[in-house]
Formats: structure tokens, sequence, C-alpha cells
């Protein structure tokens, strides 16, 4: 028998053009301009084609199968693989399963798509989807830490690995990447982010985008990305994790909206609503994003799905009165699929009949996910996903490991490096104390949001990657020396029975004797190198804190090794910034890893070692202590600003400072060393005015003036003075990363119009503003250079 998915490829009719709906007017002052089609320029289907295949299919689907399209249900995991439970098995026979997610492996999805597409009446195949968020088995670095390579070739060949290897296991949707900008490290995402800016986390969006879909989403070795959250979810009151988002409109079209604005125009196929309620109307169900800007000003023809249960979480929020009404909220505010909550299922063959939902409005949002099917290449072959040749060669190559090593290499920010104490010379050094709790934790290696990656045998660690590294040329003596465990008392650990998170009572003699082995093995060694910081549980979704201090004892192990009087290196393992004055005051170096993937320990080898020297920039500000936060390089000026570096106002009491911390941060956004030196000469304009159809160029020598081979990171930024609203002190309109070898010099060149200076004016519109602006140049953006130049309206 022909299967029911070949049937209908014979079916084609008269093309049916795609239903439009009515332009929407945004109601605020806003008004973007609508971008081309992305299908037109990303997606290369055949669209006539397409428009009269769906429509025939659409025609002959019944109301329960049509919303069977429109719920995504997440499978399971066991001992054999993944489990889908048999209620969901049963609505797949039946055809009223469109799409799953956390189901991967090539033999098991071959399955579900021969369920769906041969034993079903109408034979549609899946969607399958899974959280591929900086790896799927071959893990690469954490989002912040791919971000703080600031190398988007590099970020873009990651989400390319991971696109081939989860294509193989039959995955053809990614719930990345995560766009959010974040400035409060309080906040646990802050590790799927790439940090605070607009500028680079909208760089870094599109090169992943790009990586996950490739240039042409039909090839059977691409997945579909999603631009997520969708908006503001990044911005939660507190730092604390699903909170409220409560900003300006100024605020949300600056920061929050670019990265999602580029990557429609970079062809990304779905969207995911955000968690949060965004002054008063939750993402979830809110018309003015999911329809009028998103659909009809900026021309978005994928497919939007929610997060985790978030319109059910509209009943919680006050928006809704029962989940019923949460569903007529969400589907008409133009929230296409239902994750999870079953609330699609329940209610909207009700809410049709009862007139509340529009039928017509059900067939395009069907029509939206048939189209990802086809342009994916389904419909021609349901099971190209899913190949156990393709699998085997794929997954965990050595090819894909190289790479994983490599951008985990260049994530790595070394925020202190005095007296050279690194890179370690294993010609004199005959011994290192290797100690901390993270320093042979396969799990915390790899990090979180790691679904599909091993985290028991194939991580290899910071112990196992020195061990293969130096042989037996330097002997290693290790000690965990402290936990990463939040250390409470007896009450505190009542309050969180129950919670999966890693607690140690502070009465736990283990403790002092764990700091006691860890003087022992430092005492006999020539050089202490702690492997601190969180346990990957800290970071991430649904983990916030309330302090940014190291947990557990680590900070009593720091200050007994010091005692010592020995060089001491600090390697830091975390997803998020953390509170590091004692190291920074104490410490001799400091190399940030973030996590670091499947090749974290060999990476981390390679730079102590000195084999490849640290190259990455802070893609987020380092607090002093978590009392700043939130703390931004790009941050305004006040109308009583303090400025430390004038001595006549260090005693000014009546402006924008604290009594009790200098207002600077501990490392700025774009910080980070290298084992060599970089020389700036001074910046260099082609012109000293700028009209607003013309461009100028602004260059400056970098010359690498140090002993050795590097890469660096050259930083372009802007100020505009004056402004019909105010500006921020700085703004990234720039960068390039760039290799020199020793004593190379090369002229690094920008080009700046009109437009890179443009921002949402005074009334929310679009637009440069003539008047005198600052560029700066250089290693970081507390250390550049400065020149002046106007923007006129000639």
């Amino acid at each position: 028998m022909t299967p029911a998915w070949k049937r209908y490829l014979l079916m084609l009719s008269v093309s049916l053009s795609l239903p439009v709906l009515a332009q929407n007017t945004f109601s605020s002052a806003v008004q973007v301009e609508k971008a081309p089609p992305a299908s037109v320029k990303h997606w290369n289907d055949e669209k006539a084609e397409m428009d009269s295949f769906i429509s025939d299919l659409i025609a002959r689907m019944t109301l329960k199968e049509k919303i069977g399209q429109l719920d995504l249900q997440s499978g399971g995991h066991a001992v054999t693989g993944s489990v889908l439970n048999d209620d969901y098995m049963q609505q797949l026979r039946e055809g009223r399963v469109g799409s799953v997610f956390n189901a991967y492996g090539a033999e098991f999805t071959r399955e579900l798509q021969r369920i769906a597409v041969e034993d079903t009446r109408l034979g549609i195949p899946l969607l399958i989807g899974l959280d591929v968020i900086h790896g799927h088995k071959t893990i690469f670095p954490q989002s912040i830490g791919e971000a703080a390579s600031w190398d988007l070739e590099t970020v873009r060949n990651g989400a390319r690995v991971a696109a081939r290897e989860a294509a193989a296991e039959g995955i053809n949707w990614t719930f990345a990447p995560m766009a959010d900008i974040a400035r409060d490290p309080r906040w646990g995402r802050v590790a799927e982010s790439a940090g605070e800016d607009p500028y680079l986390s909208t760089a870094m969006a599109v090169a992943r985008v790009q990586g996950f879909q490739g240039d042409d989403l039909s090839q059977p070795d691409t997945i579909m990305a999603t631009a997520k959250h969708f908006v503001g979810y990044g911005l939660a009151q507190g730092g604390r994790d699903y909170n409220t988002t409560d900003v300006s409109e100024h605020e949300l079209w600056t920061t929050q909206m670019p990265a999602f604005k580029a990557m429609v125009d970079a062809g990304v196929a779905t969207f995911m609503t955000a968690f949060n309620d965004l002054n008063g109307i939750p993402a979830t169900g809110n018309k003015t994003l999911l329809t009028d800007i998103l659909r009809d000003q900026w021309g978005f023809e994928g497919f939007v799905v929610t997060d985790y249960t978030a319109i059910n979480e509209l009943v919680p929020h006050g928006f809704a009165r029962n989940e019923k009404h949460a569903a007529e909220l969400a589907f008409n505010a133009g929230a296409d699929m239902d994750m999870v909550g079953r609330v699609y299922i329940n209610y909207l063959e009700e809410l049709v009949e009862e007139g509340k939902v529009d039928i017509a409005k059900i067939d395009h949002s069907v029509r939206l996910i048939l189209e990802m099917k086809w342009r994916l290449g389904l419909f021609e072959d349901p099971y190209r996903y899913s190949d156990i040749e393709r699998e085997e060669k794929e997954i965990l190559s050595q090819q894909n490991l190289e790479s994983a090593r490599d951008a985990a290499r260049k994530s790595f920010v070394l925020l202190k490096n005095d007296n050279q104490t690194l890179p370690l010379n294993e010609k004199k050094i005959d011994s290192i104390a290797l100690i901390g709790p993270l320093a042979d934790s396969k799990r915390d290696t790899i990090g979180n949001w790691v679904i599909a990656g091993d985290g028991r045998d194939q991580p290899i660690t910071i112990k196992e990657g020195l061990e293969a590294r130096l042989g037996n040329k330097v002997e290693i003596n290790y000690a965990e020396g402290a936990t990463s465990a939040y250390l409470v008392d007896e009450e505190t650990m009542a309050t969180h029975g129950g919670k999966t998170v890693s607690f140690v009572l502070e009465d736990d003699s283990s403790l002092k004797s764990n700091i006691q082995d860890a003087i022992e093995a430092a005492k006999k060694s020539d050089v202490i190198v702690m492997a601190l910081g969180e346990e990957q549980r800290m970071s991430g979704e649904a983990s916030s804190r309330v302090e940014l201090t190291l947990p557990g004892n680590q900070q009593r192990l720091m200050e007994e090794l010091k005692k010592l009087d020995k060089p001491m290196i600090l390697v830091l393992l975390s997803g998020r910034p953390n509170d590091l004055q004692w190291a920074d005051k104490n410490v001799d170096a400091i190399l940030h890893a973030w996590y670091p993937g499947t090749q974290g320990g060999l990476a981390i080898a390679d730079v102590l070692m000195g084999d490849y020297s640290p190259s990455g920039k802070l893609p987020m500000t380092f607090p002093r202590s978590v009392g700043q936060v939130p703390l931004f390089y790009n941050q305004k000026s006040t109308g009583r600003p303090y400025d430390a570096s004038n001595p006549n106002q260090r005693q000014e009491h009546y402006t924008s400072r604290y009594d009790d911390s200098a207002n600077t941060p501990l490392y700025a956004f774009g910080h980070g060393l290298s084992y060599t030196d970089f020389t700036y000469g001074k910046i260099k304009l082609s012109s000293n005015t700028l009209t607003m159809d013309g461009e100028i160029e602004v260059a400056v020598k970098v010359t690498n003036s140090g002993d050795s081979a590097g890469e660096e990171v050259v930083q372009l930024y802007t100020r505009q003075l004056v402004g019909s609203i105010t500006r921020p002190v700085k703004e990234l309109k720039g960068f390039q990363k760039l290799h020199f070898e020793k004593g190379e010099s090369k002229e690094v060149k920008f080009t700046l119009t009109a437009e890179d200076l443009a921002f949402y004016r005074a009334g929310l519109n679009w637009g440069s503003e003539a008047g005198d602006f600052y560029v700066y140049v250089g290693t970081a953006s507390d250390n550049v250079q400065k020149a002046e130049f106007k923007l006129i309206d000639k």
C-alpha cells in the first residue's frame, strides 16, 4: 500500500495562495518597515506548489486533526531510550499528533515517523524537537561562554555541528537561540544568553540561526531554529526567574527587540513566547507582540510556539479566568502551537463551536506548521532525519570533538594575570596542586541544558586534561578541598525540601577535613591551581541566586591556601558573573572557563600550559558585589555624574555614587587579557564630519608588542553627546577578532554610517540626529582611545 504522504503528493491540484491576515498598526508610535518574506530569501521552497499541496491537505483534515497539529507534547527518557506515554501514542495513531519533543535517536524517531505517515488517515509527518542549546551529543561551551569568544564563525560552526548531530538522530527542530538581554547576574539564565549588549547578542543570535538552519532548510543536516523568548524575559525583576518585566517602550525597542528582528530577517523558522508578564500583559497572550509586530510589521512567516505550559500560566498571572479562557486569549493573540499545556487539545474545538475562535485562523496556524514540514522536506521523505548510518558517523566524531575543543579555548577569559603567572612552564615546575570540587567533575564540565549530552563518561575534566597534557613530566597532587554546594543550617534545609539543589550543613565536619587535605596537597606542590565555581545546576532556568559569592566553603579554602604564600591560579567554572573581589585582590591569575563542554579539560590544559593564548572577552559586566546589580557598560549619565578620575569630585557628596563602593565594575564589559600585549595607535578618521547619506572610516594601528602570537578583539564604541532622549555613555557598534603574530601590526578599519548611529528618538520613531559624537576604539569598554566627529544634516 502506498503511504498516505506519498498519495497526497500525487493529489496536487490548483494552486491556492496563502491566506493573508489583515495588516494591523502597532498601537504605539513605533513603525518598523516590513521585511521581505523570509521564505523567499532563506527557505528555498517552491511556494506555489507548496501552497497548492497544503491547501488540499487542510481541506481534507477534521477539526480534531487540525488541532492536533497545534499541540506539542513531551516524550520522556528511560533506560532503553526515549519513550512516549500510551495516551500520546494512541493519539499519534489517530492522526492527532503533529509534533513531539524530547524524543531522539534515529531508530526511535524513525518509528514515530512511520506511525505518523503510514498508520494514520492523512499520513502527515512529525516535527521532532529538542533543546539543542550548546551542542547535541558533542557539547560546546555554555552559550554565555560561546559569546565570550566574540568569534562569530566559531559560534556558527558550533550550531552547525549540533545541527548535524541532532538531525542524524531524527531531530528537525531546536529551541534555540535565546536572545534575551541579560543584565542581572542573579538570573540563572544568563548562562543561556549572549550577555548584556544588544549589538553583540544580535550578532550571536544570527550566527546561531545560520548554523542551525544552514543555507537551505531542506537539507537533511539542518534543523529549524527558534527565536526565544519573545520578549523581555531577561529583565525579570529582582533577577528572579519567571518574574514580572516592567520596562519602558524605549528600553524594550532599544535593547530587547533588535536581536529578534534580526533573526526574522535571517529567516528563523519559529518563535517562542516568553513566560513573563510584560508591562501588565503576559507575552504569551500579547497580540501586539505576536501579531501586530511579529507578523504585520516584521513580516515573520514561520510559526509561534509557547514556552512550556505558558498558556496555562495565564491563569496564575491573573490574565485569564481559567484554562479555556487562556486558550482563547493565547490563540487569538497569535500563539500557533501549545507546548505541553494541552489547552488547545482540550478547549479549541469548543471555542470554535462557541464562535470565540475563528476556524479560518486555525487553518492559518495549521498552514504555517505544515509549511515548515514541507520546507524541511518531510513530505518528500519523512525519514530523512532518522539516519542510523549518519548517526554513527556524526555523533562525537573526531572532527566535532576538535571543534568543541577549539570553541572552548576561544571562550575562556583571562581576567587577571599578575607577574605572568600564566602560562605555566612545565620546565620550571615539578608539581601542581589541583584543588577544588570542579576539578574532576564531569557533569559540571559540560554545564546545564545538555539534554542528550553524556555527563557521566564522555566529558574530559580539568584533572584528566592536565594528566593527558603533562603525563609524567609534572606531578599533579589532587584534592577536592571544598564543596560547590550551598552551605545552610537545619532550618534552611527544611524550607528547601525536595528541591534538586545540593546543600551541605555548615557544621559538616568533613568540610574541615577536605580543606586540610587540600592544604597538604598544596604544601608539596610548586603552584596551586584551584578549580572552583558553581555546580552546573546553580545556573540555568529556575536557578536564580540572591548572592554572587562562590558557594560552599570555597572562600574559606582560598583563604587557607593563601597562607602558604605560593602562586595561586583560579580556574572558574560558572554560568554567570560572580563576586570575585577577594580573588581579584589575592589570587595571582584568574581564568574564567564558564562550563567548557565535552572537551573542556583538554581546552583548559591547552590554555594553562600556554599551547593557546586566551582571547575571550567578557560579554557581561562583573560587578564588585551584588549591591551594584544591575550594572552594565552602556548605562546613561545622570544629572549628577560621579567621575572617580577627577580629584575634585572624589569628596563630592551630592553625586550619583555609593558610600561604600566604587561605581565601577570589577571587570568591565569587553575585558579579557592575553599572554601577549597589544598596543593601539591613535584613531584616524577619514573625516571629522559625517553626512546623513555618507560614511566615515575609523582606522587604528594595532601591534602585537608582546612575546608570543595571540588574538585580539578590537572593539569600536560610539557616544552621542546630546539627543532628543538621553543617550548611553557608550554603545558597541563593531568588533573584529584578529590573529597577530609576534611583532605584527595591522591597520584595523571600521566604517560608520548615519544608520549605525540611529536610535529610537523621542516619540519612538527610528532615525539619526545631527550632533557631536565620540568614537572609541580599544581592547575593552573601559580601555579605549577617543576621537570626535560631527553628524550633519547636509
